[in-house]
């Protein structure tokens, strides 16, 4: 049986699944809608991308990152 997600789970793919107008605002916006630093926003989103229950909540989102996290470690 999976994990539940926590509200802040939910939240960070939530940011995740939304388009950004310019440079700078999704890292506005992380601070000022999570309370965290774009730093400790990509580690938990890193850590998202391994949980089950993450694939689960948004399938399609968590899909996509785990491409472009694969493609760039690919490139390395």
């Amino acid at each position: 049986m999976t994990s539940e997600l926590s509200d802040r789970d939910r939240a960070v793919l939530a940011m995740e699944a939304g388009g950004w107008p310019g440079p700078g605002a999704k890292e506005r916006a992380i601070r000022e809608r999570l309370g965290l630093s774009p730093t400790r926003y990509y580690q938990l989103l890193n850590a998202l991308l391994d949980d089950p229950a993450a694939a689960e909540h948004d399938p399609v989102t968590v899909n996509r990152l785990r491409r472009l996290r694969q493609a760039r470690r690919d490139q390395r």
